[in-house]
């Protein structure tokens, strides 16, 4: 039997990949639009790239939110697409795209009222003076940033990442032009320093939801599910399905993107070098990630297929292939970032206290990536089957239980400064990881002897 069992996880890896590289690449681009910020940035001087990090941290936070409320819109859509019904996955874009907007409204009011009050973190005051202009820029950023990621989730469950991912690179591209010619006054711009950031970003994502728009509307294989009618009616059974999945994955990323995001800010608490360090590491960290939350949002998506096709026992080798590919590709990056980091860092700042103390948390980085890359997947796997209360509450306990207080208590408290901080973290990634892989085969066992493969 070991024969055939290979062949059908090597089948399944095939396929999750096939689907799963362009969302990769995609999320690299955007990653890559954040990576080359912060490089650009960093050669403006340490203070802006510190204020970039902290502005970006909570930025972070509103966008997690806002994507785990709109995941629904992926895992719904795929299970209608699995049953033939793209009629109904077209009706699950329209309630998503009033959700979009609703939710990134909502957001930005929130973030513009904190604006006032971001001294109250306790970063140093230069980075705060820094950061304002910024951060109410890339604010206004989350409603084209969360319009985006609604009609792209819908266009990747439909088994059509390619145009997305594309218009992701090209919005890279642009954001690098743009940052080029706002950061620092070339083509006769005035020089806007880190502002200049901000409008690019700003622009560049506003660009790409007109486009992803004008693509959908007329592609011949989106039309069978494309709305017909957008002024329709609205049914509040359909919000109540979306809230069920989206509350506790929205809580779910929001745990792990505050934890980080209070790390950013104990990282100020140690001044402005270790909050540029900071940067510099989870950049980098960031960007690796993408693999593997690609490979969980093709995971999340054929589980969803599979279970609305009745073919439950296909569940495991989909979900362990990909978490094999994972382990391989994080193993890499990890020996990269312990062995380059110094190399790495040299590439965003000239400061020579931040690239060293860069090149020691991309050591730790290299530690966690492989637990990172493993909790990212299970809670994929978990989320299409519509399992996500269990994985919710296991990322606040790892997170907010083990992973903050560890990271107060060694790095701030205690005597490891950066390096205990991050360390913290990587004790709660190990956590997450072994406990949903753990809920996974407990649902999967008993998955597998249900029709419809969601016992």
């Amino acid at each position: 039997m070991a024969g055939p069992a290979v062949i059908t996880y090597l089948k399944e890896a095939r396929l999750t990949l096939v689907l799963a590289a362009p969302i990769i690449v995609g999320q690299v681009s955007q990653m890559l639009m954040g990576i080359t910020d912060s490089i650009m940035i960093g050669r403006v001087g340490k203070v802006p790239l510190a204020a970039s990090a902290f502005a970006g941290s909570l930025w972070g936070v509103a966008f997690l939110l806002g994507l785990g409320l709109l995941i629904p819109v992926a895992v719904l859509v795929s299970r209608a697409h699995g049953a033939g019904h793209d009629a109904e996955a077209g009706d699950w874009l329209r309630h998503g795209v009033l959700l979009a907007l609703a939710v990134s409204g909502l957001l930005c009011l929130l973030m513009f009222s904190l604006a006032p009050h971001l001294v109250s973190f306790g970063q140093p005051p230069e980075v705060v003076a820094a950061m304002r202009p910024y951060y109410e820029i890339i604010v206004a950023s989350l409603l084209p940033t969360l319009l985006f990621q609604t009609f792209r989730q819908f266009a990747e469950a439909l088994g059509r990442p390619f145009v997305p991912m594309l218009m992701m690179l090209a919005g890279v591209a642009l954001n690098v032009l743009l940052n080029w010619i706002l950061i620092y006054g070339n083509l006769g711009a005035p020089a806007l320093g880190l502002a200049g950031a901000g409008w690019a970003t700003l622009i560049s994502r506003s660009l790409g939801v007109v486009l992803i728009v004008l693509w959908l509307a007329r592609a011949p294989a989106i039309r069978p599910a494309w709305p017909e009618r957008w002024r329709a009616g609205l049914a509040l059974a359909r919000y109540r399905t979306m809230f069920g999945l989206g509350v506790p994955a929205a809580a779910s990323l929001l745990f792990e993107a505050g934890a980080f995001s209070a790390a950013a800010i104990m990282m100020g608490w140690l001044g402005a070098t270790a909050l540029a360090a900071h940067q510099i590491a989870i950049s980098c960290a960031a960007f690796a990630f993408m693999f593997p939350l690609g490979l969980s949002m093709a995971v999340s998506m054929r589980v969803g297929r599979a279970i609305g096709a009745d073919e439950s026992r296909r569940l495991r080798p989909i979900v362990l292939s990909a978490q094999l590919m994972t382990v391989l590709f994080m193993s890499g990056t990890a020996l990269t970032f312990a062995l380059a980091g110094r190399f790495i860092a040299t590439g965003f700042v000239s400061e020579t206290e931040v690239i060293t103390l860069a090149a020691r948390l991309l050591v730790i980085a290299a530690i966690f990536q492989l637990f990172d890359g493993a909790q990212v997947v299970g809670t994929g796997a978990l989320r299409g089957m519509h399992d996500v209360k269990v994985p919710t509450a296991i990322n606040f306990v790892a997170y907010w239980v083990l992973a903050l207080p560890a990271a107060y208590l060694l790095g701030v408290k205690g005597p490891l400064g950066p390096t205990g901080i991050w360390l913290g973290l990587a004790a709660g990634l190990l956590v997450a990881a072994v406990a949903l892989l753990l809920r996974f085969i407990r649902r999967t066992r008993s998955a597998l002897d249900s029709p419809s493969g969601t016992a």
